[in-house]
């Protein structure tokens, strides 16, 4: 997958971006040893201008793909939060898409920021 290659103007190219993201972040999700019902995948394509984003939200962590206009190479949006009613959660990590070739590395990270995410 090219994570790179963008999906604004390019339906097909989108579709690609979300239905692989769906896949690796329920990867990724294995990865972390979440269980099936402590999360959601969801994805939201947005506008024919941009990537949209694909969200996993967990009891405890938020983790959201997009390609950002700015283009600058921070993709994923990883954080934590309070259940799966919080869209606000803890202070913003951002990793690059090429990590989502990588998901025991980005699993690392995740593991990392819930850690940071925990202490007092």
């Amino acid at each position: 997958m090219d994570w790179y290659k963008h999906c604004a103007y390019d339906d097909v190219q989108k579709r690609c971006f979300h239905s692989t993201g769906k896949q690796r972040l329920r990867t990724l999700a294995k990865a972390l040893n979440f269980t099936t019902d402590s999360f959601d995948i969801r994805s939201n394509t947005g506008g024919i201008a941009v990537s949209g984003e694909v969200t996993l939200h967990h009891e405890h962590l938020y983790v959201q793909l997009c390609q950002p206009a700015t283009r600058a190479d921070s993709g994923i949006l990883i954080r934590t939060c309070n259940g799966r009613k919080d869209y606000v959660g803890g202070r913003n990590h951002f990793a690059a898409l090429s990590m989502l070739e990588d998901i025991p590395a980005l699993a690392r990270v995740c593991n990392s920021v819930m850690q940071e995410g925990s202490r007092p």
